[in-house]
């Protein structure tokens, strides 16, 4: 199996967030953020307003309104998580190594010992790793185990799936995360630098999580492209295991938008319940 150091972006500084030329940066950021967590918030209520934004966005800064365009219509899609298969990728996809299975974490055990959630999530790629013998699969996560510095979700997730049968030399583990917007932004380095084979990504995780996996990870392919519709890893399936219970809200996928384009105190602020969404205009 790969482990992958060094190579790894600050999330601060991330290439794709940063990627506009307005004379005024902050400007942009503002509109932004303003722009998901309407959205996050209001839902579909917002949308006039979010159209006078994305426009002001784009007066702004043409590209980065183009890319802010077409991951809200992404986002407000229905399509966005579905059709969503159950415990195994569908038939047709590529199985050669253009393919990556992308695994998302989850917390560990204050031991370093993985839960079941994670396990069950793993049994779902393992599955699909059989089924689609060459593609390669990323275990992503990093150190969430209170009590045990040294263990990290991808870490143990890789062991588990070669101790599984699966070829060490096609997993892929990226142990420096510690949020779904960083398993993309640090998978997308990961792939784009040593992987030129892959183009096409399939995210496994719990059923509640997948919309938000496959947001986040279209969202950072649309942020780096050079232009629109030339982004290099395209999200085309999932698989999923159904967990009894779980759910995570529209405001959380904007702090993680928010994360992704490089505003990592006001994304944390969201996740942790702290950002006073009275410090945007009221909702008309």
């Amino acid at each position: 199996m790969i482990w992958i150091s060094g190579i790894i972006l600050s999330i601060t500084g991330c290439q794709s967030s940063n990627n506009h030329s307005s004379d005024d940066p902050k400007a942009v950021e503002k509109i932004v953020e303003e722009i998901v967590v309407d959205y996050g918030t209001y839902g579909l209520q917002a949308r006039d307003r979010i159209k006078v934004l994305l426009e002001e966005l784009s007066s702004l800064d043409k590209s980065a309104g183009k890319r802010w365009n077409t991951i809200m219509d992404l986002w407000m899609s229905e399509e966005l998580g579905n059709p969503m298969n159950m415990d195994i990728l569908p038939d047709g996809l590529p199985d050669t190594d253009e393919l990556c299975i992308v695994v998302l974490g989850f917390q560990l055990n204050p031991d370093g010992t993985m839960k079941e959630e994670l396990i069950e999530r793993l049994t779902v790629a393992l599955n699909s790793a059989r089924k689609y013998s060459n593609a390669y699969i990323v275990c992503t996560g990093g150190g969430t185990a209170a009590d045990n510095e040294d263990a990290s979700e991808a870490g143990e997730m890789a062991k588990w799936l070669v101790e599984n049968g699966i070829d060490q030399t096609r997993v892929i583990v990226e142990d420096h995360s510690i949020t779904t917007a960083q398993n993309a932004i640090f998978t997308y380095d990961i792939l784009t630098s040593l992987y030129p084979s892959v183009k096409k990504l399939a995210i496994v995780s719990s059923d509640y999580h997948i919309a938000t996996g496959e947001l986040l990870f279209k969202a950072e392919s649309i942020l780096r492209a050079n232009a629109s519709g030339n982004e290099k890893l395209e999200v085309i399936s999932n698989a999923a295991w159904k967990a009894p219970s779980g759910s995570l809200s529209a405001m959380f996928q904007a702090g993680a938008l928010i994360e992704l384009f490089g505003d990592v105190e006001t994304a944390f602020a969201i996740y942790y319940d702290n950002y006073d969404i009275h410090s945007l205009p009221p909702l008309h």
